[in-house]
């Protein structure tokens, strides 16, 4: 049998030698996993040469802050989400959607829910009140969780039934409750049961160019698991700095800003900008020793539109 830890460590030991990757790689088996209990709590939060590692780094160009978070450090804070989360009747196999930018209370969420088996809708936040409505009929969400400047957008919807829950919010939202309100949960987490490796985790909306959006389901064995042909390919080792340029709600960011890089005990790390700059971003890349760069291939180019079906670009730019 082979088993998640066991086709990454072969990935990782033949990541100069394609041949003997290709010839030799194993699928890991569909047995009972989690990905964020197994793996990130157990492999990354909990040993000691990688718990104390950075594993999420976000700098905010607007305003010059940065916020670094270690293994350990998300592993306890998404399990508080796990079981805020919980608290507000969120159980196994329903439906969330995620309303989110590029804020760390997004990968609490992302953590802490597939520990609970509860099913992702990432959206991203360009949608629109119409937009959010069919995601919120057709997903089936039983709860949302979103940026405080997309509560508007939620005025007259119909979300009877549906919880609201709203971070870093500056004042008070009538039926919206606050994120915050997680810190006050426990850092430790009983989970209810085993996790298929089909079960449900993610629930895409497809990007419809040419029609209505479609609905793609993954579970919790395709896209963690198939996160290592990623990492493999963008060649990322433990210990890296890894920047993928992608907005949240689109696959591409779950890919290389949340599964490559944490498969391989990498740091993700992220540059909000309020407008693309090259040069800002460039001197960031440099100031912050980034190893690994995933982006679309027209981002090297300001002023173009980034293709929707455009294939990302990836390099190594270790020195």
């Amino acid at each position: 049998m082979t088993t998640f830890k066991q086709a990454r460590a072969f990935l990782l030991e033949h990541r100069t030698d394609y041949d003997t990757a290709v010839a030799g790689f194993r699928w890991p088996d569909p047995i009972d996993f989690n990905w964020a209990l197994d793996w990130f709590d157990v492999e990354l939060a909990h040993v000691a040469t990688s718990k104390d590692r950075t594993a999420l780094w976000i700098v905010d160009a607007a305003t010059a802050s940065e916020t670094k978070l270690s293994f350990a450090d998300l592993s306890r804070r998404s399990n508080q989400v796990a079981n805020f989360l919980r608290a507000q009747g969120l159980n196994r196999g329903d439906h969330l959607l995620l309303l989110l930018g590029n804020v760390v209370p997004l990968w609490e969420t992302m953590l802490a829910a597939i520990k609970l088996g509860v099913v992702i809708i990432p959206a991203t936040t360009l949608l629109t009140p119409d937009e959010l409505q069919d995601r919120l009929d057709r997903g089936k969400a039983k709860l949302v969780v979103a940026s405080e400047d997309q509560v508007a957008k939620f005025d007259g919807l119909k979300t009877a039934g549906i919880g609201q829950i709203v971070v870093n919010a500056t004042s008070a939202h009538d039926g919206w409750l606050g994120f915050e309100t997680a810190s006050e949960f426990p850092d430790t987490l009983t989970p209810d049961g085993p996790t298929r490796a089909d079960d449900p985790m993610l629930l895409y909306f497809t990007s419809g160019t040419t029609a209505k959006p479609k609905l793609v389901r993954h579970s919790q064995r395709s896209y963690p698991i198939g996160g290592l042909s990623t990492m493999y390919w963008i060649g990322l080792q433990p210990g890296d700095i890894h920047l993928n340029i992608s907005s949240p709600g689109w696959a591409k960011h779950a890919w290389s800003c949340l599964f490559a890089p944490w498969n391989a005990g990498a740091t993700v790390f992220v540059v909000n900008q309020p407008r693309f700059d090259a040069k800002s971003l460039l001197a960031t890349i440099a100031r912050c020793g980034v190893t690994t760069l995933c982006a679309p291939p027209t981002v090297p180019t300001p002023r173009s539109r980034c293709a929707k079906s455009a294939a990302p670009a990836s390099r190594s730019i270790r020195k």
